[in-house]
């Protein structure tokens, strides 16, 4: 009998603001907008995406489509389903490396 595999589901495990501010976390630190975008629907997954549509005021299948990592939703609607989930944004500064700063002046 050959191996019996599911789809592995982060949303599943996402059973905490912890384990849901950690994850997020890593998401923006790969800097990588579908990334990211496709990890804030794993959260609302894990949050129940229905209500999530209707605490950001959007339909159930733009909050899907904007999530999906395939879409490029608008930083806007980013901003109210990052809202609707409780979560905030915060700047840092971060050293740039010297081999940065010599590329950014040539």
């Amino acid at each position: 009998m050959g191996l019996i595999t599911k789809p592995f589901d982060a949303s599943k495990y996402l059973d905490s603001d912890e384990a849901i501010e950690e994850f997020l976390a890593a998401a923006f630190e790969e800097g990588d907008p579908a990334l990211i975008a496709q990890c804030v629907g794993v959260v609302a997954r894990a949050r129940n995406m229905s209500q999530l549509a209707r605490d950001a005021g959007m339909s159930r299948s733009a909050l899907y489509k904007a999530l999906s990592g395939d879409g490029n939703p608008e930083f806007a609607s980013i901003m109210k389903i990052l809202d609707a989930l409780g979560v905030k944004l915060s700047a840092k500064l971060v050293a740039k490396t010297e081999d940065a700063a010599n590329h950014a002046a040539a």
